[in-house]
């Protein structure tokens, strides 16, 4: 069995002549792609030019339009409440407003999540420390 498979795998066919090559291995040209590819022109829906591009497109980052992007105002960092609004290297964009999850009792370590009145919010961990 090891002979039979050493030596099929020794022979190669010989494909000097271009009749012999097969047609889907024979070396296509090029020429003239670049202008076949020129002339289909390709719309591209930006969100600028067509605001319902972001809403409908299941895919999309969020609902709203800052510089021809789909965000979600709520939860972008770059655009936090509105477009352009950044929030700082330690902050998240929680329900619009730029908060500190170390220190935010409201947002403590995550958005939304709540510390219990008495405890305090430190290092992102509610009730961390007690005095």
């Amino acid at each position: 069995m090891a002979l039979t498979i050493t030596s099929l795998s020794a022979t190669r066919p010989d494909y000097h002549d271009q009749g012999s090559v097969p047609a889907k291995e024979r070396p296509t040209s090029l020429r003239g792609t670049g202008r076949f590819l020129a002339e289909k022109t390709r719309v591209t829906l930006t969100c600028d030019k067509y605001p319902k591009v972001c809403r409908e497109n299941k895919g999309s980052p969020g609902p709203d339009c800052c510089n021809k992007r789909c965000v979600d105002v709520m939860k972008d960092r770059l655009n936090c409440g509105e477009c352009g609004k950044k929030c700082k290297y330690s902050e998240l964009c929680c329900k619009g407003k730029c908060v500190n999850p170390m220190s935010t009792k409201q947002h403590c370590g995550s958005c939304g999540n709540n510390c219990e009145k008495e405890s305090l919010c430190t290092y992102g961990i509610c009730g961390y420390a007690y005095a």
